[in-house]
């Protein structure tokens, strides 16, 4: 085998290696999620969903959050979003369900994000979709099945639970709002039992979000590393290449 074919395969060997390593943790991370995913029983907690687009050729126009009807939430309040309509659906519950002391019969169903005409979060975007929930009621966690649509048509179901989550990790997970059970490690399904969780204020949402760009910046050193371990052994083949062969 000559020298330039070493070379060529050694090259192409690493450029499918550093596109694997990057674009494994990105997609990894490209879930509709909710965030903070921790709450208090009792409180009204400020919640925010992250839509990501992954279509490369469509934009997400529509995002659907089903609410839970047998622990029900009795309030539930959105922040609006310049370009978007959202709205609040409401109706009768599958049964009555008593929440302090009173029989509920009907509630919030579903919080629904619809973009308005030419408007869309394109390819490598993500939306925020701020609302208030509450009172956020005394259980393990609150599944919040989300569905996305994209402006060709096509939906991605963000709806399986963190139970199915576990036996089966190519599930696509749906946001959960974790409120006695303890949120799992991977953030990707599964629960245990703990004490309440602790309450987001502007304080702890400051620190959430300081962890998130700490997140970003270790991906990011990650790839630059990655970049310049590449760029090196790029410089180390070619010199090996030109270097004159021994009589």
């Amino acid at each position: 085998m000559s020298r330039t074919t070493t070379l060529r395969r050694a090259l192409v060997g690493l450029a499918a290696g550093a596109a694997l390593a990057i674009a494994v943790p990105l997609a990894a991370s490209a879930h509709v999620t909710v965030n903070p995913n921790t709450a208090t029983a009792g409180s009204y907690a400020t919640v925010n969903f992250r839509v990501p687009t992954e279509s490369e050729t469509a934009s997400t126009v529509k995002v659907e959050v089903t609410l839970p009807t047998d622990t029900p939430l009795t309030s539930v309040l959105v922040e609006p979003v310049p370009g978007w309509t959202a709205t609040v659906e409401k109706g009768a519950l599958p049964a009555p369900v008593e929440v302090d002391g009173n029989t509920i019969s009907d509630g919030p169903l579903k919080i629904v994000w619809q973009a308005d005409s030419g408007v869309g979060i394109g390819q490598d975007q993500f939306q925020i979709f701020s609302a208030v929930l509450g009172p956020i009621p005394d259980t393990g966690h609150l599944v919040l099945p989300a569905v996305q649509t994209y402006s060709d048509g096509s939906v991605v179901d963000w709806t399986n639970t963190p139970e199915q989550v576990a036996a089966d990790d190519t599930l696509e997970p749906a946001p959960v709002l974790y409120i006695n059970d303890t949120p799992p490690a991977s953030g990707h399904g599964g629960h245990g039992t703990a004490s309440a969780a602790p309450t987001m204020d502007d304080h702890s949402m400051a620190a959430s979000a300081q962890t998130s760009d700490s997140s970003g910046l270790t991906l990011g050193l990650s790839i630059a590393a990655l970049v310049i371990a590449i760029a090196g052994a790029v410089l180390g083949a070619i010199a090996v290449s030109r270097r004159p062969k021994r009589s």
